[in-house]
């Protein structure tokens, strides 16, 4: 993070030595020592937080295109659906059961009906 070497370790210890005095600078070192680690573990879990509500919008933006893409099969359904009822099968004057009549393909052929099981 800091990119400290060897040779710069060594004059903050000497430097750090002088200073504080060879009394206090154990406790000096173990006390910059945890504050190094907490900033350290406060920067992971920051990190990871960021990382995991990244990873939360990539996931919506397929869910919102897959939204779109529902939104607009249902809007395809129901303009199918009111198309529909606009079709009337009344409106020539005939009713349902002519218009079915006029589909039978056995109505100019004279069907006779028998009681007699076919050979």
């Amino acid at each position: 993070m800091f990119d400290v070497g060897f040779a710069e370790l060594m004059l903050l210890s000497l430097v750090g030595l002088l200073v504080l005095g060879p009394e206090r600078l154990p406790r000096v070192a173990r006390t910059l020592g945890g504050i190094a680690r907490k900033a350290r573990s406060s920067w992971l879990s920051l990190k990871q937080s960021i990382e995991a509500e990244l990873r939360a919008e990539e996931l919506k933006e397929p869910l919102k295109h897959f939204k779109n893409e529902i939104k607009s099969t249902v809007d395809e359904v129901k303009s199918g659906v009111d198309s529909l009822k606009d079709l009337n099968p009344m409106k020539d004057g005939k009713s349902v059961v002519d218009s079915l009549k006029d589909l039978n393909p056995m109505k100019d052929e004279k069907a006779v009906k028998t009681d007699e099981p076919d050979e």
